[in-house]
């Protein structure tokens, strides 16, 4: 079967994807999640997500898998960390960034490893590296947060640049950073069993941006977590916030406000950044609409 025919798009929804997708990756670092599928509810990652260029990764730091990222080598940015909640046990680690080397030879170690210099072209091809963050005016922004993770060593793993995209700081250290808390407060309060999350970024609808002419910035943040077992008796003013929930966040303060409002009551350091929490079916018509793919983040709808 064709690639074409694989896709199965239409071609208007084929010529807005084609400056986001490249070409079939197919790269050994995995072809599916089947390692990992312990990250996903249901073990069952995204469905819909169908296009050519994206390659799964599970995440594998001190011979054992932390968490799923769907990465794209040509934009060296992932749609996606998916992960397991866990209150941490500590500060966050003053960790030392790592990449990965399966993107650059599928013959190299299949776990994550700390940058060195000098570094080898293959690695700088086929992902983001350090250089890139210089002086580009945005932080690094994890998409499975260090603080959601228990161990030490969770935490440590999450210090890879396939599970980062540039975000901008007033969004990173501002809203962004409220909503993580937010969601770890609604799990150690009222989910009893795992929570699974899954994290993204969303591509601008036109024209595209990155830092170093490299590395694609995103217009806006996205997230969702599915918490399939709660507390019965949840206060009136929690239960829309179970089985699922999702939001929404700016990256770039001059956007338009169809998807998420300006606040613009805000103070001046986080205008601009503001965080829109939704239902899970609302943020997965925006993904559609945004992706051109009917996107279904959790089997069954999280029940």
């Amino acid at each position: 079967m064709s690639q074409r025919k694989m896709l199965q798009f239409s071609a208007g929804a084929l010529l807005l994807l084609l400056p986001w997708f490249g070409g079939l990756v197919l790269g050994e670092v995995s072809r599916d999640f089947s390692k990992c599928l312990e990250f996903f509810y249901d073990r069952s990652p995204p469905q819909g997500i169908n296009a050519a260029g994206y390659q799964p990764i599970c995440q594998r730091y001190k011979n054992q898998y932390h968490f799923a990222s769907l990465y794209h080598r040509e934009h060296r940015t992932p749609l996606y960390s998916a992960y397991t909640l866990g209150p941490a046990d500590g500060k966050r680690p003053n960790s030392t960034w790592m990449y990965e080397p399966q993107l650059a030879s599928s013959c190299a170690s299949s776990e994550m490893k700390p940058f060195h210099t000098p570094l080898d072209q293959n690695v700088i091809e086929s992902q983001a590296v350090l250089q890139d963050y210089r002086h580009s005016n945005f932080t690094k922004g994890h998409l499975n947060p260090s603080m959601h993770q228990e161990t030490e060593t969770n935490r440590e793993a999450t210090f890879t640049l396939t599970n980062i995209v540039p975000q901008q700081a007033g969004s990173n250290t501002g809203p962004w950073n409220c909503l993580e808390m937010a969601v770890m407060r609604q799990f150690n309060a009222f989910c009893e069993g795992p929570m699974y999350v899954i994290t993204g970024a969303l591509p601008y609808e036109q024209g595209a941006r990155s830092i170093n002419n490299r590395v694609s910035v995103p217009e806006y943040m996205w997230s969702a977590y599915c918490c399939p077992t709660y507390k019965s008796d949840l206060p009136k003013h929690e239960r829309t916030f179970f089985p699922t929930y999702a939001a929404v966040g700016r990256n770039d303060p001059d956007s338009g406000q169809e998807i998420v409002p300006l606040n613009l009551r805000a103070r001046r350091s986080v205008r601009g950044y503001d965080v829109k929490q939704m239902s899970l079916t609302a943020l997965e018509d925006i993904l559609e609409q945004r992706l051109g793919m009917p996107i279904s983040l959790f089997a069954g709808q999280c029940h």
